[in-house]
């Protein structure tokens, strides 16, 4: 490996040419394991590979190669995308097709290499095989890209995760790493890289939707003399987990993408402003950065081309609100983290009163590839005013979960049928809350409208950085819609009144309707009502008034779940009935004098006391000592407790 590091580091420039010379091919093709003259395993590491187990996989593939002598190459990988198949194990024979396995645990690790080896393939956790030109198929084995989860994505961002070593510089390379930006800063001036990036379309793939080449040529038209480019990897909406798969496996692509916009606005400094508590992407992400400072791609004088650069990593200190362009600067500079008026915006004054760029890692991963590629290729995909791919993360209660890149343009429909598979348990669906904390709800009406920002917003939804929940009926919209507005009650920097205010006022309103009043008699029933009729003007107030995005947007899933789910509202506040039966302070519980027995289970767990009866028979709940925690119905044996 030593000499193959030597041979890249001499080589590195002739990266920047289409066409290389035979002997470096070569190479570059015995690291990307073109050809192979032994066995090599892939198997992914991510944080949810590691969930899953693949750690104890890893540990099971170790112990069975040494106690068979048998020698294969083991390959640590990033994840691929559907969570639900992790750990998910790759098997590549020489000449042959590489071989894609889901769920592989400890235990099946000898029974399932057993059979590859045989070639005698047990297909129950068999996803598909992978292969190109050279490769010898597996006969009556459906491939990859064919299986609903993949076929309906395209795969450009997330193009290399699940396909390399993430801590292998040498494979990043080897794969046309680092290639966009040796000829970026090598036969490109700033502005032409602006151009560039303008020509193509990327608009801001944080929620906004800016264009990116617009908001680089602000800052690098602000006359300073130094600039910041700042990667917002902080990604703190609940549900969203896109950016720390990208890091974890792919995170020499966004290093490039740092490096190349540090370069487009002339700047000399990168900070990845990362989320606390995502240590493993943290790790690769350093190391990505150290090994481009050893191979000579940041520093000084890079490639003898003028230009220097260094990227650090810093870390946010936990909050959601520094997340928050005018937050983040201000965390950055060693203050408390709180949003600032605008303008002046980032571009023109921004970190240390110097012009700042500030994009996030799903917008800075496309830089690569639109430098390599051209800003024509990049417009082939997508719509018109929307070209490229989006990127969700897509959670809840759908049949495939994990995270999915789709070409703008591609139905809501697409994605919950096709990609998703449906509505696991065989439950109805009932609509997606997109757009993280912040978001809105998409009800099944809508489903034919298009990942498209135009569209989106004039259908008064927000694309957001990625968050996409499937919700099935027996969720309570009311009771969703209540813990974003916790969330965004405790995660207020309380510096403006309508924020700090009034999402604590939401929340408490929001509490009552989810309860049954203590006293029907009192006036806490008027109050109550009351109450709920000021929900819209207190969510209008604070969409008008407040200070930075977080308040803006912190009514929207209240105002889009009004709208769309008004007669659930309804329910809750004049019948005090949830149809989900997931608010506990509305649920009345009833049991069947005939079907108890008697067998005093639910008394004794019912940690109230609200059960009372003798022994053999029917036990009766006493309702004003009965919290509604549901322990009784769970446990009841012979289905005597009804809710009502």
């Amino acid at each position: 490996m030593e000499d193959i590091r030597k041979f890249l580091t001499t080589r590195v420039l002739m990266l920047e040419s289409d066409t290389l010379p035979p002997e470096t091919e070569k190479v570059l093709g015995q690291i990307r394991r073109d050809k192979t003259d032994r066995p090599v395993i892939f198997l992914s590491t991510g944080t949810s590979s590691m969930i899953a187990g693949s750690e104890r996989t890893r540990s099971a593939l170790r112990t069975y190669l040494n106690d068979s002598e048998t020698e294969v190459e083991i390959i640590k990988v990033g994840c691929t995308g559907p969570a639900n198949f992790e750990p998910l194990m790759a098997i590549q024979l020489p000449g042959k097709n590489k071989l894609f396995f889901r769920n592989i645990t400890e235990e099946k690790v000898e029974p399932l290499l057993n059979g590859v080896f045989h070639n005698d393939i047990n297909h129950d956790d068999l996803v598909g095989q992978q292969g190109g030109t050279g490769f010898e198929l597996w006969p009556g084995i459906p491939f990859l890209c064919d299986h609903p989860f993949f076929s309906h994505q395209k795969r450009i961002i997330l193009g290399n995760c699940g396909c390399y070593n993430p801590e292998s510089i040498e494979e990043y390379i080897a794969r046309g790493g680092y290639r966009s930006f040796v000829k970026a800063i090598r036969h490109y001036t700033y502005e032409e890289v602006c151009d560039i990036v303008e020509r193509s379309g990327l608009r801001g793939r944080s929620g906004g939707g800016y264009p990116t080449g617009l908001k680089w040529k602000q800052a690098l038209n602000t006359s300073s003399t130094s600039r910041y480019l700042i990667c917002n990897a902080k990604e703190s909406d609940p549900g969203a987990f896109t950016d720390r798969l990208i890091m974890e496996s792919d995170p020499h692509r966004l290093v490039e993408g740092v490096a190349i916009a540090a370069y487009a606005i002339g700047s000399s400094n990168g900070i990845v402003f990362y989320r606390r508590g995502s240590e493993h992407g943290r790790q690769r992400l350093q190391k990505a950065i150290d090994d481009a400072r050893e191979y000579g791609l940041l520093g000084h004088n890079i490639f003898s081309s003028g230009y220097n650069l260094d990227i650090v990593i810093r870390q946010e200190p936990g909050a959601f609100v520094c997340g928050e362009e005018t937050a983040l600067i201000s965390t950055l500079e060693g203050k408390r983290g709180m949003p600032q008026l605008k303008p002046p915006y980032p571009t023109t004054y921004g970190l240390f009163g110097k012009p700042t760029v500030i994009n996030n890692v799903e917008t800075l991963m496309n830089i690569p590839v639109i430098m390599q590629h051209g800003p024509e290729w990049f417009r082939s995909f997508g719509t018109e005013g929307s070209p490229g791919t989006k990127i969700f993360a897509l959670a809840g209660k759908g049949r495939l979960s994990g995270v999915v890149e789709v070409e703008m343009g591609t139905s809501f429909r697409t994605i919950i049928e096709d990609i998703a598979d449906g509505i696991k348990d065989g439950k109805k669906f009932k609509g997606i809350q997109i757009g993280g904390s912040s978001g809105s709800f998409l009800t099944p009406e809508n489903l034919d409208l298009t990942v498209d920002f135009e569209e989106m917003r004039e259908n008064d939804l927000v694309m957001g950085a990625g968050g996409f929940v499937v919700i099935d009926e027996d969720t309570c919209i009311v009771d969703m819609v209540r813990y974003y507005m916790e969330f965004m009650r405790n995660e207020s920097c309380g510096k403006c009144i309508p924020c700090r205010e009034g999402t604590g006022r939401m929340l408490e309103i929001l509490e009552n309707v989810i309860r049954k009043p203590s006293d029907e008699e009192s006036v806490t029933t008027l109050e109550r009502f009351k109450g709920v009729m000021q929900l819209e003007t207190i969510a209008s107030v604070m969409k008008d008034t407040s200070l930075c995005g977080l308040g803006q947007t912190a009514p929207n899933p209240f105002l889009s779940a009004l709208r769309n789910f008004r007669e659930e509202f309804e329910e809750h506040i004049f019948d005090r009935k949830c149809r989900a039966n997931v608010c506990r302070g509305l649920r009345t519980f009833v049991i069947d004098v005939d079907k108890c027995t008697g067998c005093t289970v639910c008394a004794a767990k019912c940690p109230a006391s609200a059960i009372y009866g003798t022994r053999l028979q029917p036990f009766f709940i006493v309702e004003e000592k009965c919290t509604g925690c549901g322990i009784c119905y769970d446990v009841c044996k012979f289905s005597a407790i009804i809710i009502r």
